[in-house]
C-alpha cells in the first residue's frame, strides 16, 4: 500500500494540468478524507513542502453572524497544512497531528486562501514540529493562522 503523500503526490500530478484538475483533485481528495472534503475546499497548488487552497464564501460554510465558521476556517488550516507537510516527508518517515489551534485577527469574508509552508526537520526519533498555515480574504487581509504539532517518528 503507498503512503499517503505518495497517493497525493501521484493523483496531482496526473490531474493538475488537465482542464478542471485542480477541482477534480480536490473533490478526490474530499472522498479520501471526508471531513475535509465537507468545505469544498479547492487545491490549487501543491508542492513538496508547499500547498496553497481556497475556499469560496458560501452559505454551506457561514455561521449565524454571516461570516466564515471558525470550524471551517480550522478545517481549511489544517488540510492546507498537512499537504503542505505530507509532501514534505521524506520516505521513511510518517507523522501525524497532535495538536490544532487558531488565532482569530477578523471576521472571515469571501474568497479566503489557505497558504502553508514546510521545512521538515531531520527525523531520527520522535520529534514534534509546528506547521502554519495563514489564511488571507481577496484583500490580503490576514483572518486567521492556524498551527498544526505534528509528531514525526521513523517508520517502524
Amino acid at each position: 500500500m503507498a503512503a499517503p503523500a505518495e497517493s497525493i503526490a501521484s493523483l496531482w500530478s496526473r490531474l493538475h494540468r488537465l482542464p478542471a484538475g485542480t477541482w477534480l483533485f480536490s473533490r478526490a481528495l474530499g472522498f479520501m478524507v471526508p471531513y475535509t472534503g465537507t468545505i469544498g475546499a479547492h487545491v490549487r497548488e501543491l508542492s513538496p513542502g508547499h500547498a496553497r487552497v481556497t475556499l469560496r464564501d458560501r452559505r454551506k460554510v457561514r455561521q449565524h453572524l454571516g461570516s466564515v465558521h471558525a470550524v471551517a476556517l480550522v478545517n481549511l488550516g489544517e488540510v492546507t497544512s498537512g499537504l503542505a507537510m505530507q509532501m514534505a516527508l521524506p520516505s521513511g518517515v510518517r507523522g501525524i497531528v497532535t495538536r490544532l489551534s487558531a488565532e482569530y485577527f477578523k471576521k472571515a469574508r469571501g474568497t479566503l486562501t489557505a497558504e502553508s509552508r514546510v521545512t521538515v526537520p531531520e527525523v531520527t526519533g520522535p520529534v514534534e514540529h509546528t506547521v502554519e498555515a495563514r489564511i488571507t480574504d481577496a484583500g490580503g487581509a490576514e483572518v486567521c493562522v492556524v498551527r498544526a504539532e505534528w509528531r514525526l517518528d521513523v517508520r517502524g
